[in-house]
Parts: C-alpha cells; structure tokens; sequence
C-alpha cells in the first residue's frame, strides 16, 4: 500500500479540488460518530490500471488550529493506512473527520475508518451491479 518511509503515492490519493468537488456533488456520503466519509466509484473509461481506492482527507479550520488540524490529519492517514483494503475497485473516498477525533482512542478510530471504508467499497460494488 505504501511506499518506504510510510507515505502514500500519489496514485492513491485525491490530490486536485476537481477531484474532491467530483466526490462532494456527484458521490454519496456515509455518516459515522466522528466522522463523514463521502465515495464515489469513478467511471468504466479509466484505464484499468485504474482500478483501486483512490482516499483524500479534508481538515478544515473549524477544527481548531494548525496544531489541532495537522494532529487531526497525522491520526486520520495512520489510520487509513492500516485499515487501506486488499481488495481494488475504483472508488474514491474522502474523509471528514470531526473535532472528536483528537481525543478518539486510536483503536475505536482505525475501527471507524474500516467500516467507513467497508460501507464505500460495498455500495459502489452495489452501484455497479446496478449500472
């Protein structure tokens, strides 16, 4: 999943605004205690290499400060990183996360990104079964 040093590729990642704003307005959401997580699966013209999860985290300022916030997104990528699924579909996701998760227990919190990851690997295999 990741490279060395721990970092996720840029391949994995949703790395320009038209790429949040697609997932934002055209994707579903999901709501969980401390968090929202937003997905969408991307379409079947994409190259099949393709073919696998691509995350963004958004922390904005109401969070706290830049302390707070870049905590809040230390957190958030380790547990991404662990919970990252085996399984590749073509779906992006983007993390929401909450003021709460600050003083979440890492544990509860790495348990809340797989099922929100679960949740958006399951309905976009439901939303392709459909289409």
């Amino acid at each position: 999943m990741t490279e060395a040093g721990g970092t996720f590729p840029k391949t994995k990642r949703l790395l320009r605004h038209s790429e949040f704003q697609q997932v934002y307005q055209q994707g579903r959401r999901q709501f969980t205690g401390n968090m929202t997580v937003f997905f969408l699966r991307r379409g079947a013209g994409e190259a099949p290499a393709a073919c696998f999860v691509r995350v963004g985290l958004t922390v904005g300022k109401m969070l706290g400060g830049a302390v707070e916030r870049n905590r809040i997104r230390r957190r958030m990528r380790e547990a991404i990183r662990l919970a990252w699924p085996r399984e590749n579909t073509p779906v992006d996701v983007v993390f929401n996360p909450r003021k709460s998760v600050l003083e979440l227990p890492f544990g509860e919190l790495l348990a809340e990104v797989e099922r929100g990851l679960k949740v958006a690997m399951q309905r976009a295999r439901e939303a392709k079964a459909e289409g």
